[in-house]
C-alpha cells in the first residue's frame, strides 16, 4: 500500500468505502500502486493498467486500455466521444462493487493481460477528427494557416480540433479560432 494513496484515500469523504474495497481488488492483482494525478493507479513495469477516481454522482475504475477489452454485458463506459483507449466501470455504491466483485476481477485480469502483449489501441490520426466549419473555412481560405495547422505536431492539431468542436455554440466555436490563429501561425499548441 502506497502511503501517498492512504494519506488522499484518507480525506475522502463521498466515496472512502468504495475506494477501500476497490483498492483492496486492484492490490489483490500485484500491481504497482502510485499516486497519479491524484488517483491511486496501479501499473505493471512503469506502464499504467488501472486507476480509481471518483466523480459527484460515481467512483468508477479506469482501464487504460479499456478499449481492448472484451465487454460482453455493455458495462465500459466511454467517457466522451473523444476518448479512445480509456474506459470506465463506474460504481454508485459499496453494493454496486460488491456485486460485480468478479467481473472487476476478470477485468483487471485481462486488462494486465494486455498489458504483458504488448497491444496498442489504435489511435485516429489527427486526420480523421472533424474539423468545425468555422475552422474550415479559414484554412481554406488562408493558405498559409492551412500550411502553418499542417506542420503541428499531431497531438497539437488534435488539441485544437477538440478544443474549437467542443463549443457548443458556432459563435463560440468562431472567436475561440479567431483567438488561437495568431498562436498556430508562431507553429504552437494550446498549451504551449
Amino acid at each position: 500500500m502506497n502511503p501517498l494513496v492512504s494519506k488522499v484515500h484518507g480525506t475522502e469523504k463521498r466515496w472512502s468505502a468504495e475506494y477501500a474495497a476497490l483498492r483492496r481488488l486492484c492490490l489483490a492483482s500485484g500491481l504497482n500502486e502510485a499516486l497519479k494525478w491524484g488517483q491511486a493507479c496501479y501499473d505493471m513495469d512503469g506502464s499504467n493498467v488501472v486507476l480509481i477516481h471518483g466523480f459527484k454522482d460515481y467512483c468508477a475504475l479506469l482501464f487504460m486500455k479499456g478499449a481492448l477489452l472484451k465487454d460482453p454485458k455493455r458495462i465500459l463506459i466511454q467517457q466522451t466521444r473523444n476518448v479512445q483507449a480509456a474506459r470506465q466501470l463506474r460504481f454508485a455504491s459499496l453494493a454496486e462493487i460488491n456485486e460485480q466483485k468478479a467481473a472487476i476481477k476478470s477485468f483487471i485480469i485481462e486488462a494486465i493481460a494486455i498489458e504483458k502483449s504488448g497491444v496498442k489501441v489504435a489511435m485516429k490520426t489527427a486526420a480523421q477528427f472533424d474539423v468545425p466549419c468555422e475552422f474550415q473555412k479559414p484554412l481554406d481560405d488562408d493558405p498559409e494557416l492551412a500550411k502553418a495547422f499542417r506542420a503541428l505536431t499531431p497531438g497539437r492539431q488534435k488539441g485544437y480540433l477538440l478544443y474549437f468542436a467542443g463549443a457548443k455554440q458556432s459563435a463560440t466555436r468562431k472567436a475561440r479560432v479567431e483567438k488561437n490563429v495568431p498562436r498556430i501561425l508562431k507553429g504552437l499548441g494550446l498549451d504551449d
